[in-house]
């Protein structure tokens, strides 16, 4: 029975850049439910709360973003990946910048478009996170 190695070396997320990453999903997940719940029960309370939530999902989303072009530029071994990586990230803090614009306004006049955007972030957040960390195998 043949057993096949793989030489390629085990390639590591620097742990505070996994922290930040990680740390944009329950921040943009916050911001979402707060959403939600601001659409059920127009206490404006509930939109403070994501507005908050929003801001605090950018800090991590553009220092993540900031490690991922200083990755991309010093160069990986598997360059389509990163650029890939990069690119959602980049498109998460975009779309973010644009739902913390939308929150900024008054209570009444965020609805619909704070939930539809605070569900698409989440979305590309989760995407890429997934991608940021699917890049690296088990050590094993």
């Amino acid at each position: 029975m043949a057993v096949t190695f793989d030489q390629r070396p085990v390639r590591r997320r620097h742990p505070l850049h996994a922290v930040l990453l990680a740390g944009t999903i329950p921040l943009f997940l916050g911001g979402l439910l707060s959403d939600f719940a601001y659409f059920s029960s127009y206490e404006v309370q509930w939109n403070n709360f994501a507005a908050w939530l929003i801001a605090g999902a950018m800090v991590f989303t553009g220092l993540a973003l900031l490690w991922s072009l200083v990755d991309l530029v010093r160069g990986s071994p598997d360059r389509k990946r990163a650029l890939v990586y990069f690119l959602l990230l980049l498109v998460t803090f975009a779309l973010g910048l644009a739902n913390s614009f939308v929150h900024a306004r008054d209570a009444w006049g965020t609805m619909p478009d704070g939930l539809v955007l605070s569900a698409v972030v989440a979305l590309t957040a989760v995407l890429a996170t997934w991608v940021g960390f699917s890049s690296f195998r088990a050590e094993e």
